[in-house]
This record gives structure tokens, sequence and C-alpha cells, in this order.
């Protein structure tokens, strides 16, 4: 099954990503639920960068299997793009065009309906309405970060992946993406968010992990339940549950 009748929204089994002769992921095992909301913590060069890039598509693992929304990683890159929105350490954004025009260019790729209308739903929900004609390259770096946002859930996607989302934002923007990551989930979307800020992503998530030494550990869990994805919000929801609703997310 795939899409929103798949029974998890991801699973990774087996997973192993090197860089050179340095192993940075290995035998790495993990379980997201729909509904979920993962954060995983850790040191810097863990692994939580590389590892959702791996989830995104944007790199290949050397062995091992990643199911997107039922969909292999290695077997069907395009369908997963179409179920994920990211937010990671590069925008994504055309520096010279201006905030409208960038999402213009991701609606078309990613054949949004009604992208006028969904243009300026996501844009008032990240609060850039007052800045749709201004160029990227004006933005500042907080702006930036909303926009990039903006993008990711502009195609309404099932799974978000965000890499230290929170990097930069002032408070209320702090504020305006934890809301939004919690009607997301709400909504029966699921997340998985890396994060230096310990206190923040125990008080937003459903689950913590932390990576080290290549794999995903969850301290609050036993052994035999580590990676299953099993907090309760999440177990309600139905494996067919419906599309977070453009309201909610955009």
């Amino acid at each position: 099954m795939v899409g929103r009748n798949a029974p998890l929204a991801i699973r990774v089994e087996g997973l192993q990503k090197s860089f050179g002769d340095e192993p940075v992921l290995w035998d790495l095992d993990l379980e997201v639920q729909w509904g979920e909301f993962l954060v995983l913590l850790g040191a810097n060069g863990t692994g939580k960068t590389t590892l959702l890039r791996l989830m995104s598509t944007q790199s290949r693992p050397e062995a091992g299997q990643i199911l997107i929304a039922g969909y292999d990683q290695k077997r069907h890159p395009r369908a997963i793009r179409r179920h994920i929105g990211v937010v990671g350490h590069l925008s994504f954004l055309y520096e010279d065009l201006t905030c409208r025009e960038n999402l213009e260019f991701y609606g078309r790729l990613y054949q949004v309906k009604e992208l006028s209308r969904q243009l300026e739903l996501v844009l008032d929900r990240v609060g850039l309405t007052q800045r749709a004609h201004q160029r990227v390259r004006t933005l500042s770096h907080g702006m930036r970060q909303r926009l990039a946002l903006a993008r990711a859930i502009l195609h309404q996607p099932s799974i978000l992946l965000l890499d230290e989302p929170e990097g930069g934002l002032d408070r209320q923007s702090v504020d305006m993406l934890r809301q939004l990551t919690a009607e997301w989930t709400a909504a029966g979307g699921s997340i998985v968010m890396t994060t230096h800020n310990e206190e923040l992503g125990r008080s937003w998530a459903h689950r913590v992990g932390v990576l080290s030494q290549g794999r995903v550990h969850f301290p609050q869990e036993s052994p035999g339940r580590q990676g299953a994805g099993r907090h309760a919000a999440a177990a309600s929801q139905p494996s067919g549950a419906q599309q977070p609703p453009a309201t909610a997310v955009s």
C-alpha cells in the first residue's frame, strides 16, 4: 500500500551511509506513524541532516531500505517528493525572484490545483502576505525561513522533514512554527524534525529520539519498543486519514 493508505508514514530498515571511510549511519531502523511528530536530537556530526537528506531523496543509502508513504526511496523518488515537504539548511529559493514568484514556480512544478488561491493561503499562513512582491535577496534570514516553510507546505504533502527550522527565527516566528506543526499532526500529517534545542524539541514532539553511534535511540522506551512509533495520538489516526486541509497547513 502507498500514499495515505500505507500502514506507516516512514519506515527505515538497516540503513547505512558513510562518507569516505567514515560511517555515519549504520544498521539504523526507524518507524514514524501517521499523525506523529518525531524530534531527533544529537550532537553535530551524528548524522541528523544526513538522515533527512536520505529520507527526502537528496542522497542515496549504501544499504538498507527507506519507505516514505509506502514508496521505496530507491525505486520511486518522484512519488516520494510529492508526499514530502522539506525545510533544510538550504532554502531552495531563487534570490532574484519575489516570494510569490518563487511559490508560483514550485506550484507549477508540483501541479498545485487552484494555485493562485493556495499561494495566498500559504503566504498568509507564514505571515508573508505583505512581502509577497519582495525579492528574496532582500529578506532577512527569518523571513527566508518563513518562505522556505511556505514552499514546503504549498503542495500539501503528507509528511514534513524539517532540519533545524527554528534556527535564526524570532519568538513570533517560532510560535508560528509551533502552531503550524501542531495543526499539521492534528490533521493526520507526520513530521520529522531535527533540532539542537532539546527543551523546544521535547515540548513540541510526541516522541524524541537521540541519534548517536549511527542509530536512533529512544531513552524513554523499552528496547523492544524502540522505533515502533507508538504514541497514543498517532495510534488513533487511521492509516487512511484525510490529507491535511489547506486551512490547517496553508
